[in-house]
């Protein structure tokens, strides 16, 4: 599910799930339990990315037709604890954006503090509501942070998706690279963050986060609630079910 290494003193975290590290109970389970693992040692930093032309093709929609309401709500539940845990790490987070990153495979990036995407054909971008899917609260909050207005609405709305310079004027990305230099251009930017004071890191980072934080407890109870019952909507299981079948040809696996 993931490959980890040390690099100079970060840790990197490579998805390693299935061809598209599509965001299933599994991966969402196991980035929690990664980033309590690695917050628990003594790296750095972190950077994470995927691996071939993936970085991450967001939730794992055949499970969520298959597999019904009961599944929605734990895989709800892991994105939950996944989404706050990475947005709260309070170490240097970079992403690696080695390729696709598309709807919540998206969100993990701007979760991150720093994002750099590898330049080619990759598709960067938040297609919920394409799919016709509402966003969790996490999701949503985390891309309010990092993306300013307009873009925001504008993705958020069209579900458009971009080229990795594209993704750089659009706010997604922070920086664009040849696709050999990402690696070794992530863990120089997480090193190069990770030499601030670790405590006033976490303390700046905290308190620029504070804001999400409130919003999530805020509004995230019946927000979420409200969520739960349009996902397993006969409405929008018909609109998944019509993207998959756009997509792949089929909507079972």
């Amino acid at each position: 599910m993931f490959e980890r290494e040390v690099v100079d003193g970060v840790a990197v975290l490579r998805m390693t799930h299935g061809p598209a590290n599509a965001l299933d109970l599994e991966l969402l389970q196991g980035i929690g339990d990664a980033l309590e693992d690695i917050g628990a040692s003594n790296a750095k930093a972190l950077v994470i990315t995927g691996r071939d032309t993936v970085f991450s093709a967001g939730a794992e929609l055949f499970r969520v037709l298959e597999e019904g309401t009961e599944y929605l709500e734990i895989a709800g539940k892991a994105f939950d604890r996944a989404f706050e845990a990475l947005f709260t790490f309070p170490r240097p987070v970079v992403a690696a954006i080695n390729g696709h990153a598309v709807a919540g495979g998206c969100v993990i990036a701007q979760a991150c503090d720093h994002r750099i995407a590898a330049a080619g054909g990759a598709r960067i971008g938040l297609a919920e509501l394409k799919v016709g899917v509402p966003f969790p609260t996490w999701a949503l909050e985390i891309v309010r942070y990092s993306v300013p207005p307009p873009h925001f609405a504008e993705l958020i709305l069209t579900g458009r998706l971009c080229n990795p310079d594209e993704a750089r004027t659009a706010c997604l990305v922070d920086v664009v690279v040849p696709p050999d230099e990402l690696l070794d251009a992530a863990v120089a930017m997480a090193s190069r963050l990770a030499r601030i004071p670790p405590a006033t890191f976490a303390l700046t980072k905290r308190a620029m986060r504070a804001p999400t934080l409130e919003r999530v407890e805020r509004y995230g109870p019946v927000a979420d609630a409200e969520g739960a019952t349009v996902w397993a909507s006969d409405d929008v299981r018909a609109s998944i079910s019509a993207f998959l079948t756009r997509t792949f040809g089929t909507d079972t696996r």
